[in-house]
């Protein structure tokens, strides 16, 4: 089987449970009356539970800090920022206006602090700030949020800048913003932040500033710990949520609602069917190994295929996992150089009629690359000596 390229980095093919007549009469049944757009999803699996428009073009206001946050974090998980780093404001970061944490021209705050201000505050000054930290230019910032956004299969989606402020050709989905929600959720760490309802900044200072979260839910409804909030008076209000309880997590966006009173209420409704109505079964642990697979004419004769994420399976309230399938389809052999970004495999998840509920694609463990000529040799006749014995 040929290695294939992630185009869509770690994603998961959408299931919907549509087919059944249950799920299709609930189907009709519309969550977000007042919403421009609407979408619930399941986190592990990736399964859309309810949409509404979701892949309308809407301008998403605050919710484009998702992905700010989300490029923050894999910057901490590359080893290319530390949670204890400074950061220094420009004049531009301080100038931002909205909703913003006060930063002064030349003041310097944690990336920790700073990510409390955009996930809790919505600080647009936060925003710029972190923005031209990691990419030396807010514009080049962008173009990170774009190509990203590319790389997760996010085709109706364009940024201009890093927190949502208005602009023409500022825009994404429902449909998007969940699919860059659950990226960001990938990061265990986020929440930590995001499910925090009051916090201070520069709390030993003589000014310290008090953080209240924009999403007033991670206070009012069990289990909500994030996610972003967005209100302009184009895009309206606007949320993008996410809710654990038990084994499961999901997800509800919400884009162009009148008021935040509406906006809450629908997302707590799109909240309590998804609990009221559905499980998950913890299949496999996020990196766990699947299985090995022989590499060829790499530096290592083998490599792990690897979850990428927690992998459960998503069941209506009385079923069982008795009742699915579930096949792994791996190469029996890749060929070197192999990146980590590879998927090499997949977790098929079928009813027993055959119809496919979800595929979760494995990935290598490390990457491996090509062996010298000299290795190759060494360890060919290593076999060939070991046949003969």
């Amino acid at each position: 089987m040929r290695i294939l390229r992630a185009g869509i980095s770690l994603t998961v093919c959408f299931a919907f449970f549509s087919s059944s007549p249950a799920a299709a009469s609930e189907q009709q049944v519309n969550f977000a009356p007042h919403a421009k757009s609407a979408l619930l999803m399941e986190m592990d699996s990736g399964t859309v539970l309810y949409e509404k428009n979701a892949h309308e073009k809407l301008p998403p206001a605050s919710i484009t800090k998702v992905m700010t946050l989300l490029l923050i974090m894999e910057a901490i998980e590359r080893g290319e920022l530390k949670l204890t780093d400074k950061i220094r404001t420009s004049d531009r970061a301080a100038s931002m206006g909205g909703s913003q944490i006060f930063l002064q021209p030349g003041e310097e705050m944690t990336v920790e602090d700073m990510i409390k201000g955009i996930a809790i505050a919505s600080g647009n000054d936060a925003s710029v700030a972190m923005a031209e930290h990691i990419g030396g230019t807010e514009e080049a910032f962008v173009a990170k949020m774009n190509e990203r956004a590319k790389q997760l299969g996010m085709k109706n989606t364009h940024f201009v800048n890093s927190n949502g402020l208005p602009s023409p050709d500022h825009y994404s989905t429902a449909m998007d913003i969940a699919i860059m929600s659950r990226e960001l959720l990938k990061h265990e760490l986020i929440t930590k932040y995001t499910g925090i309802y009051q916090d201070y900044l520069r709390k030993d200072s003589a000014n310290p500033f008090w953080l209240v979260n924009t999403n007033r839910l991670v206070r009012f409804y069990a289990g909500v710990d994030g996610l972003k909030t967005g209100y302009t008076s184009e895009a309206k209000y606007c949320l993008t949520a996410t809710a654990k309880r038990d084994n499961m997590r999901v997800i509800a966006v919400v884009l162009g609602e009148p008021d935040t009173k509406t906006r809450n209420s629908e997302v707590t409704a799109m909240f309590n069917y998804a609990f009221n109505h559905y499980q998950v079964f913890p299949l496999y642990k996020k990196g766990e190994t699947v299985k090995a697979i022989t590499v060829d004419k790499g530096k290592d004769p083998t490599v792990n295929a690897v979850t990428p994420h927690q992998v459960s399976l998503l069941t209506r309230k009385g079923e069982t996992p008795e009742m699915y399938d579930r096949e792994i389809v791996l190469a029996p052999r890749i060929k070197a150089p192999v990146k980590k970004e590879d998927v090499i495999g997949h977790i098929f998840i079928r009813t027993k009629d055959g119809k496919e509920v979800a595929r979760i694609n494995l990935f290598p463990e490390k990457t491996i690359q090509q062996a010298g000529l000299w290795e190759i040799l060494k360890r060919t006749s290593k076999n060939i000596l070991l046949s003969y014995q």
